[in-house]
């Protein structure tokens, strides 16, 4: 079984650049949303992704990375501002995220609140956290029908996942931000285990390299250490949480090994600190080998001996801009406000002091700004000062460069890769890159690039898999075997199971399975309707609810006019249901090569053989009204003549009836009867209720037994099969109108509550449940 289907991409954010990633995936009616973060360089709505390009009732899931502000910042703008609550969308974040998520939101509302763009209230952000649903690593999480996704360990920073996305049975890799180099508290990001279809992957550092994990922190601790030695002191300005820890790690480490710098202290400036370490200790079992067998010792690696908090009075910083030389990790990391950019205004105009870039610095921001080294800078308050700190970038962003990047992508093995947060030039040469390597390895992989609000359409024609269970499942099946069970198809997934499995294995406590059988006509609907009368007596003509002409076959096939050229079989299925069904469309595929087909099609006259048929009736089919009952009496007569003889017919008086029979207590013939002699002795057969009344019993007996074979005999099948429930009654669900025509209702009084299924096979032998 192959389908065809096409996949949406839309970049809201982070399509060629860096900061507020959001992506939109679209398929087969599903939207899932990727991070929903804030532009760093911008303030206000100006921050925003793209957000009026979506409806956002229409999305099933939002799944956020991590706690980054350019991931995750404009979630409460979503969940509170559009009409995302419209819909029944779910937000999605790790345990770790959800909690760090908080005070990240609520040091954002702070800051931004004395403006007069802020986004939203503190209250947004209470009643967009409580929405939150967080997930562990590696946990299945169902979204809704047909949409699944897992979370596995990115790197990065604590609690940040990637989610392998299985949209009816696509399959998508989102990575966020991720790395892969073990650091000193955090696991390396994972490669799932599952094959994914599309690989949407981070490309921050394009095509560069960097150096190796012990240089890097060699030539950092140097750099801090000479700083010092000079009369300088270093900032280094960092993110609250995330790379600080590292840096906290790294730098208590290295004060131990030097007793000459005990006097020097490190400060922590972030007013996030101590409540976040918190969550650091709590979260510590999602942590790499080495943290954890730490903790297990009772040597809290989170409790630093040589890092202490800045006081929180104002003036901290020139009261440490004019003490001694010390370390100050300062936030915001791209030193666009706050303690970071007033101790580098009051730092800059001394050459002892240095600056130390430690991360990532997106365009457009004073950390990237510095980093050419200007001469002068201007500051908050508009005023131009002499720029003579030293300025140095060692990155220790946990960010993948090219080597690992690369690596990640060709082990993933994705038939589609979607290059994503990084900035268009760097972007441009990964790409290149990668589709040089895999032109060398003959592998046919897409890279693309795609550009904010440029919807990339993936198609993909997979094949899909149906699991055998159950009986089919007992005996592995050869090559050439065939394979013959129900199909079942729930939630975009497959199963090929035995008809007698259905209760057992799909959990059904009563199923009804309407059949569906599609069929080309060759031949006129009358040519159709005659024939069916010839076989069955009779068939209920009209129309359906949809108003499509349909004949009814013995009170359970529908007989349907669906094309011009096809019919179509419809019927709750049974055993006895199926075996009419059969019987049905037997008749039907015969009527092309029917000698009464041809013989009725070569009338002589010009007009079409169906009007003719309809002025005639197939000397089988059931006559009606007062013709019927005759009819019906004629042929009872004829058949027990054959056995008994001449037979009378007995019509009752419209006066009475003879009084002789009146006084012998006789009421029979008070209805229409047959009197049947045989040598002396009379039998009376009522014709209303086919009873049969004689002094002798031996003789009635015999009448008995022959009247049932006549009657069978006589009888039509539709006759013979009818439960005897008239056509119009509400119990049947189906109503003949000769007005409005046939029309299905609803369920019958035999379905009870509880879960049902529908089987519809059409003639490309296509079944669905």
């Amino acid at each position: 079984m192959a389908d065809s289907a096409t996949l949406s991409v839309t970049m809201l954010g982070a399509g060629q650049e860096v900061g507020r990633s959001c992506c939109v995936l679209q398929y087969r009616g599903k939207t899932i949303v990727c991070d929903t973060g804030v532009h760093p360089a911008y303030s206000g709505l100006a921050s925003l992704p793209f957000i009026d390009d979506l409806d956002w009732s229409s999305v099933d899931a939002v799944l956020i990375t991590h706690f980054h502000l350019d991931h995750a910042a404009a979630l409460t703008y979503i969940t509170e501002k559009t009409n995302f609550k419209d819909g029944k969308g779910k937000v999605y974040m790790s345990h770790p995220t959800k909690a760090l998520h908080k005070f990240m939101m609520q040091d954002f509302v702070r800051t931004s609140s004395s403006s007069s763009d802020a986004l939203f209230s503190p209250l947004d952000m209470q009643i967009s956290l409580a929405s939150i649903i967080p997930v562990s690593a590696h946990q299945l999480i169902t979204v809704c029908p047909g949409v699944s996704f897992i979370p596995y360990h990115a790197g990065h920073v604590l609690g940040a996942c990637m989610f392998l996305i299985d949209i009816a049975g696509l399959k998508i890799l989102y990575t966020g931000d991720y790395s892969r180099e073990e650091d000193r508290h955090l696991v390396k990001a994972e490669l799932p285990p599952i094959r994914p279809d599309v690989l949407i992957v981070e490309s921050t550092y394009g095509v560069h390299t960097g150096e190796s994990r012990e240089d890097k922190e060699l030539r950092f601790t140097n750099l801090v250490h000479s700083i010092i030695r000079r009369g300088g002191h270093v900032l280094l300005p960092t993110f609250a949480l995330g790379r600080a820890q590292e840096l906290l790690l790294i730098l208590d480490e290295y004060w131990k090994k030097h007793p000459d710098l005990h006097n020097v202290p490190i400060y922590y400036a972030s007013g996030l600190a101590k409540k976040c370490m918190a969550v650091y200790q709590t979260y510590i079992h999602t942590m790499n080998a080495n943290i954890r067998s730490r903790f297990a010792r009772r040597d809290n690696p989170f409790v630093f001996k040589h890092i202490s908090n800045v006081p929180q009075a104002r003036g901290w910083e020139k009261k440490i801009a004019d003490g001694p030389p010390c370390v100050v990790l300062a936030s915001p990391g791209f030193m666009q406000v706050g303690p970071s950019r007033e101790l580098f205004e009051l730092w800059a105009p001394d050459a002892r002091n240095g600056l130390i870039i430690t991360g990532y610095s997106i365009e457009g921001t004073p950390a990237k700004d510095i980093m050419t080294e200007p001469e002068e800078f201007v500051t908050l308050k508009g005023a131009t000062i002499p720029r003579r700190i030293s300025v140095d970038e060692i990155s220790f962003s946990a960010h993948v460069d090219y080597a690992q990047n690369s690596e990640y992508i060709e082990q993933v093995k994705a038939q589609h890769v979607v290059l994503v947060h990084g900035e268009s030039t760097g972007m441009g040469r990964l790409r290149a890159a990668m589709q040089s390597r895999f032109k060398e390895k003959d592998e046919d992989v897409k890279i693309h690039t795609p550009r904010n609000l440029e919807t990339l359409n993936l198609s993909f024609r997979g094949e899909r898999v149906a699991k055998a269970i159950g009986t089919l499942a007992d005996k592995t099946p050869q090559t050439n075997d065939v394979v013959s069970g129900l199909l079942v198809a729930k939630d975009y997934s497959y199963t090929l199971l035995d008809p007698r499995d259905l209760r057992d294995f799909a959990g059904l406590t009563t199923c009804s399975l309407t059949q569906r059988q599609r069929i080309v006509l060759g031949v006129g609907w009358e040519l159709v309707r005659w024939h069916l009368e010839g076989m069955f007596g009779t068939v209920e003509e009209g129309l359906d609810k949809d108003g499509v002409p349909t004949m009814r076959v013995m009170g359970v096939v529908d007989v349907k006019h669906t094309e011009e050229h096809e019919l179509t079989l419809e019927w709750e299925s049974s055993s006895s249901n199926d075996m009419i069904a059969d019987s049905t469309l037997a008749l039907i595929t015969s009527i092309d090569s029917s000698p009464a087909s041809v013989k009725l099609t070569a009338h002589k006259h010009s007009h079409s053989h169906d009007s003719h048929l309809h002025k005639h009736k197939h000397p089988h089919a059931n006559a009606e009204g007062d013709l019927a009952s005759m009819t019906r009496v004629q042929r009872l007569a004829m058949f027990l003549e054959a056995h008994f003889g001449e037979v009378e017919f007995h019509q009752p008086d419209e006066e009475g009836s003879d009084s002789e029979e009146k006084e012998a207590g006789e009421r029979s013939d008070e209805e229409p009867s047959l009197l049947v002699r045989l040598d002396e002795a009379d039998a009376r057969i009522d014709l209303i209720s086919l009873r049969v009344t004689s002094s002798n019993e031996a003789l009635k007996r015999r009448v008995e037994a022959v009247l049932d074979m006549a009657v069978t005999t006589v009888s039509t099948l539709s006759e013979a099969f009818s439960s005897g429930v008239p056509v119009a009654n509400d119990d049947t669900g189906l109503t003949l109108d000769k007005e409005s025509g046939l029309e299905k209702e609803a369920v019958g009084p035999e379905q009870t509550e509880g879960p049902s299924a529908e089987m519809e096979s059409a003639s490309n032998d296509e079944t669905r449940v």
